[in-house]
């Protein structure tokens, strides 16, 4: 590992655990990303994954008793980090979180509603990762947008028929052998942990 390489992901933790979790640490650790030596990268994303989970544990628990603009602010970086290391499993855990949190909250501040696209978006990408339990789970809240908020444009029809095909999808594919890791954000024990403090913050 070439020195530069080793100062950026030095700064990036720094940054990290300073809590400025702001651009700035993202352009380190996209730089950091951007190194050409790919047999060398998969040990630094490695090191990153194993070094992020540990850190947002910590980080959602400190965040605690902050405003819910705040913690979502916090979520979302985190799930950028999480995507940009490619880990899809704390990426997700963190997005679907982070819309049940704005779902609870918009009871008092209408800003934070979720839209049926950005549940349909979510439950397309889990899908995609062969989390299929929760692409059936964002589906329901995705059509739930239309019992509550009706509204009379012929294209909803089509819309609502593309979830529930995608939902049909993610049944078939979590009751099939292909499904079979399906569950898999609730059993491993980080993401358990991660779903428990979130709530916990979010409530």
């Amino acid at each position: 590992m070439s020195t530069a390489v080793s100062h950026q992901i030095s700064l990036f933790r720094f940054q990290v655990e300073s809590r400025r979790l702001d651009e700035g640490a993202l352009r380190i650790l996209e730089s950091v990303l951007a190194w050409d030596d790919y047999k060398s990268l998969d040990g630094v994303v490695c090191i990153l994954k194993q070094f992020m989970r540990h850190e947002s544990l910590r980080i959602i628990e400190e965040i605690a008793g902050k405003a819910a603009e705040h913690k979502l602010l916090i979520v979302d970086f985190l799930v950028r980090v999480f995507a940009l290391i490619g880990d899809t499993e704390s990426c997700l855990a963190l997005r679907y979180e982070a819309l049940l949190m704005r779902e609870q909250k918009a009871i008092c501040d209408q800003r934070l509603l979720v839209s049926y696209s950005e549940w349909l978006t979510f439950a397309e990408h889990s899908l995609e990762s062969g989390f299929c339990s929760i692409a059936k789970k964002a589906c329901e809240k995705a059509l739930l947008c239309f019992d509550v908020n009706i509204v009379d444009d012929p294209e909803n029809y089509f819309v609502i028929e593309k979830i529930k095909n995608l939902k049909d999808v993610a049944v078939i594919s979590a009751s099939s052998k292909s499904g079979s890791g399906s569950n898999v954000l609730q059993e491993q024990e980080y993401s358990a942990e991660l779903t428990r403090i979130l709530r916990s913050c979010g409530s």
